[in-house]
């Protein structure tokens, strides 16, 4: 077995002391429960390893650099600050040349964001609760909300994070409102009110065995303990406090007892699931069944606890598949992931841009819906892109697709293959007279280097040319990681015109750059 022949890194998030405050420090404590299963495991199969733990972000080059580990076991769930970085780990160990654990970067930063993960998946027509998100700042759109009960979630945490029974609300009013409040100010992000599904739990786990898609045998959450008034919800107190009534009130039954056209229909659901937040490897599908015992997908999570107590685990042993061979099928997987990664790469070494280009005919075209995603995942996928900013991108997106060619955002994508490679999108400048923004260019990581961003800015200048435009502007982040994209359109013959400091946030300039549309 080739990872028997290799030796593996086990990277993890090194979790807050106590003595450094915080309010969940027994989930963040939890990934050192995973790192000793995994570290066993490696053991039991005579695979050489050891464990290194990161505080923050800026760690990794360092460790990465200085290891001599083909493989890593991505087990890293966050950092002492900058949360959310955690989901742009893999691309960073990926950069390395390593193997790296689990899903990739884009598919958690898709499912880390409850209201991305619930627009995707019904974007995908699978049945999910109605959901209504509120920002810090803003108040419950009332034309837009629906009827209740309701529970109400931080958009952006794990681990149940957040979610206790007073997050459970019957009835709009003051209590919704506060619940909302509770959010913006202790999380310190929006708030997601949620169509709150009265019924049972399900717990799929999922994995990629041999290339194809095992789903493991279904787990239910018994609340048959539960009193009438308490909340059946896997809240923080059933997760992770175990002196708490809901942890030692929850155990999961399986299989769970579902007649088999529910189950065949839940397997099913929890599959497309997956694909539709771009999960390729082992994650969670969580359902809740209505009284009818319809079925509702809550959410995807793309990197699951896999200590040897949770829900995962119980899974793997009632599918009779042990501890170490599933860490062993998570280590193939990734080898042979980087494997093709490296064998692409050579069948297009010493190939030009110009030529790839010209060989595999590149088409650039309008954007049409079904671009939408796989524009809006390689954009998450660079990892350069914060999630507000993602955010901008699909209003924009969806604004060119709603208004169409006659619009004000004019959105092209480049196809190569039947693939759709990279996307620009670029507009008149609001009260001027020959002046066009391009607003974003984005490209598929597999094509950088390709030549596929120059081609759509060469052919979006060209039809601002035609337009009667004369002066394109382009602004960008004044930040290190950015230096590639401002090098990018210097390359294209772009000047910087103007710097405004802190603009995007402390130590993050805005950076103008224009370029005469001069006759080519």
């Amino acid at each position: 077995m080739p990872h028997r022949k290799t030796s593996v890194l086990i990277l993890h998030n090194d979790p807050k002391p106590s003595s450094r405050g915080g309010a969940y420090v027994e989930s963040e404590a939890g990934v050192l429960v995973e790192v000793q299963a995994v570290s066993q495991a490696l053991h039991k199969l005579n695979v050489q390893h050891r464990a290194v733990g990161v505080r923050q972000f800026e760690d990794l080059p360092a460790v990465l650099a200085a290891a001599d580990e083909p493989v890593v076991f991505n087990l890293v769930e966050g950092f002492w600050s900058d949360s959310g970085q955690e989901n742009l780990v893999p691309t960073v160990i990926t950069s390395f040349g390593k193997a790296c654990t689990g899903n990739d970067a884009q598919a958690l930063l898709l499912t880390l964001d409850k209201w991305e993960c619930k627009t995707l998946l019904a974007a995908a027509g699978l049945p999910t609760p109605k959901g209504l998100i509120v920002r810090p700042g803003q108040s419950i759109p009332a034309k837009d909300l629906f009827e209740g009960p309701y529970i109400v979630k931080p958009v952006q945490t794990d681990a149940s994070e957040g979610i206790d029974k007073t997050s459970i609300i019957q009835k709009r009013g003051k209590a919704l409102q506060e619940a909302v409040r509770r959010i913006h100010e202790r999380m310190s992000q929006p708030a997601l009110i949620e169509q709150y599904i009265e019924g049972r739990e399900l717990n799929i786990s999922v994995i990629n065995r041999k290339g194809e898609w095992e789903v493991l045998p279904l787990a239910e959450i018994d609340f048959s303990a539960f009193e009438d008034d308490r909340p059946r919800i896997v809240g923080y107190e059933a997760k992770w406090l175990a002196d708490s009534f809901e942890f030692n009130h929850t155990p999961r039954i399986i299989p769970a007892p579902l007649s088999k056209r529910l189950t065949q229909q839940v397997r099913e659901l929890a599959v497309a699931a997956c694909r539709a937040l771009h999960c390729f490897e082992y994650c969670r599908v969580d359902f809740r069944l209505d009284k009818a015992d319809r079925p509702y997908v809550l959410e995807v999570n793309a990197n699951p606890d896999i200590s040897p107590d949770a829900g995962f685990a119980a899974a793997l042993e009632a599918a009779e598949i042990t501890y170490p061979a599933f860490v062993e099928m998570v280590l193939d997987n990734a080898i042979a992931r980087r494997q093709r990664t490296e064998d692409r790469g050579q069948k297009t070494a010493g190939v030009s841009s110009v030529a790839r280009r010209l060989s595999s005919g590149m088409e650039i075209r309008w954007c049409r819906p079904e671009d939408r995603q796989v524009v809006l995942s390689f954009l998450s996928e660079t990892g350069f892109f914060r999630p507000d900013e993602i955010d901008i991108a699909r209003e924009v997106l969806d604004s060119a697709l709603a208004e169409g060619p006659k619009g004000h955002y004019q959105s092209f994508v480049a196809e190569i293959d039947g693939e759709t490679v990279g996307w620009i999108c670029y507009g008149p400048t609001p009260c001027t007279i020959g002046t066009y923004d391009i607003y974003w260019i984005g490209v598929s990581s597999a094509w950088q280097g390709h030549g596929v961003g120059r081609a759509l800015t060469a052919y979006a200048e060209q039809l601002i040319r035609d337009r009667g435009g004369r002066l394109f502007v382009v602004e960008t982040s004044g930040r290190e990681s950015y230096t590639p994209t401002r090098r990018f359109y210097e390359a294209l013959g772009y000047e910087q015109a103007a710097s405004i400091p802190d603009f995007y946030g402390p130590g993050d300039p805005r950076v103008i750059f224009i370029k005469t549309a001069r006759t080519q």
